[in-house]
């Protein structure tokens, strides 16, 4: 029992894996080349072999060999490096503009400048 409780563990943590490598690889993919030249990071084509061969490793071998651990490592410098620079670069962020508040307009303030 207590094996197999192990192993439901290990299948859910390979699980995890294969989603936030997959993620990072489609987050990749739908990312401008010129985003990743202006944010100095290496080319678009880079990570996708990268993030590709993660991805490829945790479906292969799961959690029982060292290379996915390699993938996850990729895939977090990719996911808290990267993607924020390239944000950065694209202005990707959503809601509000930065600097402004819910209430502005186009043209400025719509609560009289308060």
């Amino acid at each position: 029992m207590l094996i197999q409780g192990f192993n439901n563990l290990l299948w859910l943590i390979s699980l995890a894996m294969l989603v936030f490598s997959a993620f990072a690889f489609v987050d990749s993919a739908i990312r401008r080349e010129d985003a990743y030249r202006a944010a100095d990071k290496k080319t678009k084509p880079f990570w996708l072999i990268i993030l590709g061969l993660a991805t490829l490793v945790n479906v292969l071998f799961g959690i029982m060999s060292f290379l996915p651990i390699i993938g996850l490592i990729a895939t977090i410098v990719y996911m808290v490096d990267v993607r924020p620079a390239l944000k950065r670069v694209t202005g990707g962020g959503r809601g509000p503009r930065r600097g402004g508040s819910s209430s502005d307009g186009p043209y400025g303030p719509w609560n009289g400048g308060r």
